[in-house]
């Protein structure tokens, strides 16, 4: 701890997540530059990773409450105009490890359209459209299955389609059903951008998760001389002298440490990230002011502009003979873009996922389940200190469904994932389709214990057995007492259930975006990430995206990674 105080540090790198840990790899690649790495959780050593996190089938991480930021909070729904308060607000899953959400995410390795960053350039982020981004994309990806000028070939991250032989035959019925529909197979997720669907692209070799820590710490970088890493140390503050930040403050076993360096480059998420910058007086300028805290710089963009990917589930029981078996650790195989066609939509404005089993226990691989989601909402929504103790977690008001135009859109997926289910090639191997959601029994089940193991376990018996036991335990514990016949007929029970079951896809973006400093929403400069009006900060994560692109956001953070870390190189040879 003493010589990490000591200084000397060229870049101080605030956050080990994806983003952080594509930052510590590439800046340490000049010898000269000395770097240290500064992650809240604990280090995730090569050779070190333990079964769950290697594990392609990703629950058994998900749902460990070790591996998540304690108290998060966040406010889904916008607050009514006649309601006295704000509904109570819910915990919001937030990865703490080395690798951060890379480490226990979905490992989907999705692009999102080349549209997404041609809409980033034509808000102000210059440099930032397709052919701008497509190089990184390339840069950090090895794709096992696909060739060509789209595709990388030697990056770090493997990029993997479960093959259609391992698929059960949920998945397979599910992408007949999708035909019957008239879309397209269209094969290639990462190289078509039309509607379609795909076999799901992921961040594995086909044996184990490739996570950020995993494809850029490797044991020959953790050996450079010139990059250290601090984990289990959380950075409570920047320090500055005047308008510039000068380093960091930091605790760890009870000790308080201040770590100065030339650049401090904060890389905490779309949550944690704009929260430090309040907190050092960069924001809005009246907010903070209300709240105490000396402005240092005025900048109404920090913590504005939150979005998310709004979603809704469907789930069914499956027949044994489609279950998903031993072929495949895999549990979603297959995905489907496609374009709500209404008000306020445009092209692959919705997505949807098919997971052959639920959970990782007994009473999940009995479960199929249709996830879909908003691709690009309108909804916005924003982060806030604690009015109470600025000191304390943030606060993410992601205002779900507050565009009546993302209302509509999710309304309606409920409607086409109950056609779905319905297709007769899906059909005859689902009964007790149900609407469900992220919440209560299901997530209470979620984390891997012995006596959740037991309850699943003979429930999954029952309902195998007892047809009847099986309806009573779908209406009760799946579909909360709400029959989805009776929803998709009833608008205004549709709209009731979706507004009080939405959910994130821990997707939260967009609250530190980039633009030009003459943009008063604009935080940080497109060519480095520096944070208009101060010296020595900048920012590399999500929280920078000007808008929330039609994909899962980890492989797009690696990407914006690559590319801001050649632009931080750049502008440091300029001085």
């Amino acid at each position: 701890m003493d010589a990490i105080a000591a200084g000397g540090w060229d870049v101080v790198i605030v956050g080990g997540g994806s983003a952080g840990c594509v930052l510590a790899s590439r800046l340490s690649e000049d010898p000269g530059r000395r770097v240290l790495l500064v992650e809240a959780g604990r280090d995730v050593k090569p050779g070190e990773e333990g079964g769950a996190l290697l594990d392609m089938y990703p629950g058994r991480a998900a749902f460990d409450p070790a591996n998540h930021w304690p108290r998060v909070a966040a406010h889904f729904a916008p607050i009514g105009h006649n309601a006295p308060e704000r509904p109570p607000a819910r915990h919001y899953e937030q990865a703490r490890l080395l690798g951060g959400g890379s480490s226990i995410n979905g490992q989907v390795a999705n692009r999102g359209t080349p549209a997404d960053y041609d809409e980033w350039a034509a808000l102000g982020a210059s440099g930032w459209d397709w052919q701008g981004v497509l190089p990184y994309f390339r840069k950090l990806e090895r794709d096992l299955d696909f060739d060509g000028p789209l595709h990388g070939s030697d990056g770090p991250i493997p990029i993997h389609r479960i093959p259609r032989e391992r698929w059960p035959r949920f998945s397979t019925a599910t992408g007949e059903a999708l035909d019957a529909l008239g879309f397209r197979d269209t094969g290639d997720q990462n190289g078509v951008f039309e509607d379609g669907w795909f076999p799901q692209t992921l961040s594995n070799d086909g044996k184990n998760r490739v996570s950020a820590t995993r494809g850029y710490l490797d044991a020959a970088v953790r050996a450079r001389p010139n990059l250290a890493i601090l984990a289990g140390a959380q950075v409570d503050a920047l320090v500055a002298e005047g308008a510039r930040i000068t380093g960091v403050e930091a605790s760890k076993d009870g000790r308080t440490i201040r770590i100065p360096a030339r650049r401090t480059v904060v890389a905490a998420g779309a949550i944690h990230s704009p929260a430090l910058l309040l907190r050092a007086g960069i924001g809005p300028g009246g907010d903070l002011a209300r709240l105490g805290i000396d402005v240092r710089a005025d900048r109404p963009g920090v913590g504005r502009n939150l979005q998310e990917h709004p979603g809704i589930s469907v789930s069914a029981f499956v027949r044994p003979e489609a279950r998903l078996g031993d072929t495949t650790r895999r549990h979603i195989h297959l995905a489907l873009r496609y374009s709500s066609g209404l008000p306020g939509g445009t092209t692959s404005d919705m997505y949807l996922m098919a997971a052959a089993r639920s959970a990782w226990h007994p009473l999940g691989t009995r479960i199929g389940t249709f996830v879909a989601w908003i691709n690009k909402p309108h909804s916005r929504g924003r982060v806030v200190l604690d009015e109470g103790d600025p000191r304390r977690p943030a606060v993410a008001q992601f205002e779900f469904l507050a565009d009546p135009r993302d209302a509509a859109r999710l309304f309606e997926s409920v409607r086409f994932m109950a056609t779905l289910a319905a297709t007769p090639p899906l059909a005859r191997y689902l009964s007790d389709v149900s609407p469900s959601s992220y919440t209560g029994f299901a997530k209470a089940l979620g984390q891997q214990t012995l006596r959740n193991w037991l309850i699943t376990a003979s429930t999954a018996l029952a309902i195998d057995l007892v047809p009847g036991l099986r309806k009573a335990a779908f209406a009760r514990f799946v579909a909360g007492g709400i029959a989805l016949g009776d929803l998709v007929a009833d608008d205004d029970a549709l709209e009731a259930y979706v507004r009080a079951r939405v959910f994130g896809q821990w997707h939260p973006c967009g609250t530190c975006r980039m633009g030009p400093a003459a943009d008063r929403d604009a935080v940080v400069d497109p060519a480095d990430a520096r944070v208009h009006g101060v010296a020595g900060l900048h920012v590399v994560d999500a929280s920078v995206m000007p808008t929330v692109p039609r994909a899962n956001l980890n492989i797009p953070v690696l990407m914006l990674a690559e590319k801001l870390a050649d632009g931080l190189a750049a502008s440091e040879r300029r001085g």
